[in-house]
């Protein structure tokens, strides 16, 4: 770990004049997810009327931010996330929120060689122990990086936050500026609703691709989370864990006693994770829980440490996908969704690993306007990213059937994914597939 020497000894000062130290046209890290600040956030909305010009970089705002709230147009404060989560998408429909374009395990290195440094970094943290270490909590991320490139760190310390046995999941006294106080807050919670009868239908075809030993990656969303429902009354043993996001669903699987992580090539016995979002029980799991390893992005996420596993499962999902087999799975057309986070580098890194699988999933169909539309294409909605490109996607699940599309050519890749789709939609699909000549010509 690179430490950073602050210039002279940590202070504590209060959140105001915390704020006060910020300055037109700076560059401010709010850190990632459970880590972004509370009680600076709120004092530097109240000096908005001193301010213009004022960029703060994020990554899922896991509660509303005062700095939005208090400029409905814009005026004073400019939100960069490098990835949405639900409050992130609101404001980005109101054009109060802009996307970095990202992979989630590249971002320290960005810090590092791209991003230009950040003038001032706040990080929520645990309190500081007898070591003088602050610890970052279910959020570890890139937060490194960033402190090796700040000008200036600002620790905002809440005892709601866990302390979560890491690796460089934290950071020393000696390298903090000033110390604030959080608000009286617990952390926020991420809801999770219950499967639907979609979701477990999509489950239950993945499950049957799961076997003794397989390292799990679970991404965020319904389907992913259901396979750990049912995984919870499969027979399948020492399942291991090596993770971006840990999710409720993956903790209930600990607390079952299903997770051994016994066969894992790479940290075999731990549950590795770069951060955490979900509900009280997971955060309580997590702290102090020599089981869980919360680890930086870049030694969860690059492909070259995920195929260290052998049998990595990689679950993820996606909103739509063309007969060629790209999935978009992070905008609706120019309407930007989440982001490309880990889903990419996790598909690769499976493929890479010795009897590794990735799954992509997706209900066959959505509702929009009373309307049921079809998530199987012939082409993407015009604007829509690609997250997966065809040439990395390997299987493809609804709740009509799974299919491996490595090796298919374009024609056998548009009759598998028709097959895929919802009854009422593959007869449309395969005229529309013969006009695009995805198929060989035919007479209908």
């Amino acid at each position: 770990m690179l430490m950073r020497r602050a210039a002279r000894p940590a202070r504590h000062i209060g959140a105001e004049e915390a704020a006060a130290l910020v300055r037109p046209g700076m560059w401010i890290d709010y850190a990632a997810v459970l880590a972004g600040p509370d009680a600076f956030d709120r004092a530097l909305a109240a000096r908005k009327e001193a301010l213009h010009g004022v960029n703060i970089r994020s990554c899922i705002a896991a509660r509303p931010r005062a700095v939005i709230e208090c400029d409905p147009e814009g005026r004073h404060f400019n939100w960069i996330s490098l990835h949405f989560g639900g409050y992130d998408r609101r404001k980005h429909d109101l054009g109060l929120a802009h996307y970095m374009p990202v992979n989630l395990g590249e971002i320290p290195d960005y810090y590092r060689r791209f991003i230009d440094p950040v003038d001032i970094a706040v990080i929520k943290v645990a309190p500081m122990d007898g070591e003088g270490m602050f610890n970052f909590g279910l959020a570890n991320l890139w937060h490194r990086a960033v402190i090796e490139r700040a000008r200036c760190v600002i620790v905002e310390v809440s005892p709601a936050v866990p302390r979560a046995v890491g690796v460089d999941n934290g950071i020393h006294v000696s390298e903090v500026d000033y110390i604030i106080d959080s608000d009286p807050l617990p952390l926020p919670e991420l809801p999770n609703p219950p499967p639907t009868e979609v979701d477990r239908a999509v489950a239950a075809r993945i499950l049957e691709e799961i076997g003794d030993g397989a390292c799990l990656q679970i991404g965020i969303g319904g389907m992913p989370n259901a396979v750990c429902t049912l995984l919870r009354d499969a027979n399948v043993r020492d399942i291991g864990i090596h993770t971006e996001m840990l999710t409720d669903g993956i903790a209930a699987l600990y607390r079952a006693g299903l997770v051994t992580g016994a066969r894992k090539q790479m940290d075999p016995g731990r549950i590795v994770y770069s951060f955490g979002f979900g509900s009280q029980s997971l955060y309580d799991t997590v702290d102090g829980n020599p089981d869980f390893l919360c680890c930086p992005v870049d030694y969860t996420n690059l492909p070259h440490s995920i195929m260290r596993n052998d049998n990595v499962v990689a679950i993820n999902n996606t909103t739509q996908i063309d007969l060629q087999g790209q999935a978009a799975s992070e905008s609706d057309g120019h309407r930007h969704i989440s982001g490309t986070g880990g889903q990419l580098q996790f598909v690769r890194g499976a493929y890479a690993s010795k009897g590794g699988k990735s799954f992509i999933c997706l209900a066959s169909t959505y509702e929009r306007k009373g309307e049921r539309r079809s998530r199987i294409v012939t082409a993407l909605t015009r604007g829509n990213i690609v997250t997966t490109p065809r040439t990395d996607m390997m299987y493809v699940v609804t709740e009509y059937g799974i299919a491996n599309l490595k090796g298919r050519s374009v024609p056998e890749r548009a009759r598998l994914l028709i097959g895929l789709a919802h009854p009422d939609f593959r007869e449309e699909l395969e005229r529309e597939a013969h006009a695009a000549r995805l198929l060989p010509r035919a007479v209908f």
